[in-house]
């Protein structure tokens, strides 16, 4: 009886001890995350804190965003240094907005490991006070990522998470709870695997915080100059354009770079998550660097970004393609033009040499040229078919298709130059003050009838707004010389982009 209790007792205090150790990853022992920082990166008392930041908030030059900001990369170094950066990213926000959390995003500065570490061990506190930890979140993240779980020495003594909690108590009358997150490693499956299980809660409703510093160590000029082009990279929100951005400037022998910019994988998970969203637009805050502050010098800086990321609406967004999407897209509708009027076959593209830009739903005219006179042109406004594929179709209905010529003929097709209008979706407007002939092409709808002209053609013509929109009333919508005054009248805008015409 005695040995079977004792078995008894035993087998209990294994589940014991099983459970505890699974808790441990759920959640350790209670404590509130300490501020280690405090009096170095910034000061450690309350009244002098929060007179620094008064006057970092003073001097800071925010933007002036339309939509709701969802993410920002901050620099996370002493206040003296970067703090009217980081200010300005922070200013940039409505003190109203909304957030159910804020997730902070850090790479590890001196703890290696393999994974991620999210901190679930209790609140942090800062000399203003402390910010709720979402441990709810927290625990999800490590119960559902195997890479994710709590390392207690990735937290303890690293600064780019710590530093940045002043600021968000500064600027929020009541700062929303917080996952604080630090990668271990610097690794592009690290950030994709981190992406992933992010990828639920980078909603508008949520606020992400990359803390990241960028070039270390170079002398200010050449830090400017990197520092700009990694900035260029990230608000292309191509996690391709960015990486070989960063390769680029490493192997560029730069004297005392150390790195174009130590928290990348920690913009590389924001830029995995940004690039699924359509209707996020990245744009640059303001820049500065060490050898801009009183503390110092230009002969090895650290530069620092603000840059952030933000809701547009579909009239917004802007359209970018990079110079080698503009060559492909000329060339693919080249060789379609040729391929059909010699074979009358479609030519197949290659999916794998397509964009993300290129698949991308949008309308598109297409006009050929012929001794610098126009040889056909025609266009779709409401394609349900991507980019590159328009411009085949309409490459194809301009040579065959445009009934004020006779079809394209083989013997023409070396003598024939190329143009494609890519469009911005179609504005109504309710006054012709808000038409800009030259920037904007024209669209207006009556009665059934349609016509368009799109913003070359005033520069083509030279002619005055009223005169623009008679002719497209008359000649394009065949309606007559002021019908446009009752048309429903619509504006856009275009990406121009052609061969050098022929003579």
């Amino acid at each position: 009886m005695k040995s079977r209790n004792l078995h008894y007792v035993s087998l209990f205090t294994m589940l014991l001890l099983a459970f505890s150790n699974s808790e441990a990853q759920q959640a350790a022992a209670s404590v509130d995350r300490q501020p280690a920082f405090a009096g170095t990166f910034y000061p450690a008392t309350k009244s002098a804190l929060e007179s620094q930041l008064h006057k970092l908030y003073h001097v800071a030059k925010p933007a002036n965003l339309k939509g709701r900001v969802q993410t920002l990369i901050v620099p996370h170094a002493g206040y003296d240094y970067s703090g009217v950066v980081a200010a300005s990213a922070y200013k940039s926000i409505p003190v109203d907005t909304p957030y159910k959390n804020i997730f902070i995003i850090a790479s590890s500065h001196r703890e290696q490991f393999n994974g991620v570490s999210v901190y679930n061990a209790g609140n942090y506190l800062t000399p203003l006070g402390e910010v709720k930890l979402n441990q709810e979140i927290a625990n999800t993240l490590i119960s559902e990522h195997k890479n994710i779980f709590y390392y207690e020495k990735a937290h303890d003594r690293e600064h780019s998470i710590e530093v940045q909690i002043p600021y968000l108590q500064y600027h929020f009358k009541e700062v929303p709870p917080i996952v604080p997150l630090v990668m271990g490693s610097s690794s592009l499956g690290s950030a994709r695997e981190l992406a992933t299980a992010l990828m639920p809660y980078f909603t508008p409703d949520n606020l992400f915080i990359i803390s990241s510093d960028f070039s270390h160590y170079p002398s200010y000029n050449d830090a400017v100059r990197i520092d700009q082009l990694t900035a260029d990279a990230i608000i292309t929100k191509d996690p391709k354009i960015f990486y070989n951005t960063l390769r680029n400037s490493s192997n560029e022998s730069i004297k005392n770079l150390v790195t174009p910019c130590c928290g990348w994988s920690s913009i590389m998970t924001m830029l995995y998550m940004a690039e699924r969203r359509e209707d996020l637009e990245l744009t640059p805050i303001f820049y500065s660097n060490s050898g801009n502050s009183n503390v110092g010098d230009k002969d090895r800086v650290v530069g620092y970004w603000a840059i952030a990321g933000y809701e547009t609406s579909p009239e917004e967004r802007p359209f970018v393609l990079s110079d080698k999407e503009k060559k492909l897209l000329l060339d693919i509708s080249r060789s379609t033009l040729e391929t059909y009027i010699h074979k009358g076959k479609l030519t197949e593209i290659p999916q794998s040499s397509l964009t993300r830009n290129l698949k991308k739903s949008s309308g598109a005219f297409v006009s050929l040229y012929m001794g610098g006179k126009l040889r056909g042109c025609i266009g779709n406004f409401s394609p349900d078919r991507p980019l590159y594929g328009v411009v085949q179709e309409m490459t194809i209905a301009a040579a065959t298709h445009d009934n004020r010529f006779a079809p394209v003929e083989a013997t023409e097709l070396p003598y024939i130059s190329i143009e494609i209008s890519i469009l911005t979706p179609l504005k109504k407007i309710t006054s012709i003050d808000e038409f800009q002939p030259g920037q904007h092409g024209i669209y207006m709808t009556k009665d059934g009838r349609s016509g368009t002209y799109l913003p070359q053609v005033a520069k083509e013509t030279g002619w005055s707004k009223e005169d623009l929109l008679g002719h497209c009333a008359r000649e394009k919508a065949g309606i007559r010389w002021d019908g446009w005054k009752e048309a429903d009248l619509y504006i856009y805008e275009a990406i121009i982009i052609g061969e050098e015409k022929k003579k």
